[in-house]
């Protein structure tokens, strides 16, 4: 598909639409071959076969490991708000003209530093 076509809202094709079998059939295949050519279909056997057996720990590992990046993203949030307290806030208009200030004052100095008479 088209990028133009994706982000301009074109609607999905259904995969038992005729137009789109074929492509959608093509795309199926390629994922199967990538799948089972980098191995990652054994992989999720074997994490499936173990999530069975062990389904109160897979449960645990998993349900931890969302509440664990929650947690960090609140605490992330809360530590950037209480950095964003000590900075003043200024407007656009204040820090344009604050650059301009400061360049007409480097304008003023010499080649050493020093502020021309």
């Amino acid at each position: 598909m088209d990028i133009k076509k994706i982000i301009a809202g074109e609607q999905m094709p259904d995969k038992n639409d005729p137009r789109y079998k074929e492509q959608y059939e093509r795309e199926v295949e390629a994922g199967r071959k990538f799948a089972n050519k980098t191995k990652l279909t054994l992989l999720v056997m074997k994490i499936q076969s173990w999530a069975n057996v062990h389904r109160v720990g897979f449960l645990v590992i998993v349900f931890g490991f969302v509440i664990g990046l929650f947690a960090l993203n609140i605490i992330n949030l809360i530590r950037y708000y209480k950095a964003s307290q000590n900075v003043p806030h200024r407007t656009v208009v204040e820090q344009v003209d604050q650059a301009l200030h400061n360049s007409a004052n480097f304008k003023k100095r010499d080649n050493y530093g020093y502020k021309e008479n």
